[in-house]
């Protein structure tokens, strides 16, 4: 049974700030360098990848540096967005990502701070055929 994936109505300005900055890393209008990457995140970020892999905050920063230096387009469609506030500016969001024939299920915690929006964490599980 699919859990209730819903967002409280007093989380909807939440819900579409966040919104704008997800999929994580591929909004160009939130940065495309090292620095704009490390701002986006909180010191203690880390990441659980769609195999299962943990990685560094240290190991994305250099990841995406790389991944920038050439364009990247890409069209990915989003379902099922949800934010849910976890502790006192903490939210959980999840979501559904549609990139061609790979479907992945998407977390992340999200920090309201007095300089913006930083991610803690973030997973990609991936969905398979039925």
């Amino acid at each position: 049974m699919e859990p209730n994936l819903t967002t409280a109505p007093e989380f909807n300005d939440v819900l579409r700030e966040l919104m704008a900055r997800e999929p994580l890393f591929h909004r160009r209008e939130f940065g495309t360098t090292r620095k704009d990457f490390d701002k986006l995140m909180a010191p203690e970020f880390w990441e659980t990848t769609a195999s299962g892999r943990r990685i560094s905050r240290e190991f994305v920063l250099e990841f995406l540096e790389k991944r920038y230096e050439t364009t990247t387009e890409a069209t990915w469609e989003i379902e099922d967005f949800r934010c849910q506030e976890i502790a006192a500016d903490n939210y959980l969001v999840t979501y559904t990502l549609f990139q061609g024939e790979r479907v992945t299920r998407r977390t992340a915690i999200w920090r309201r701070t007095s300089d913006g929006w930083q991610i803690v964490y973030h997973q990609g599980t991936i969905v398979l055929p039925s």
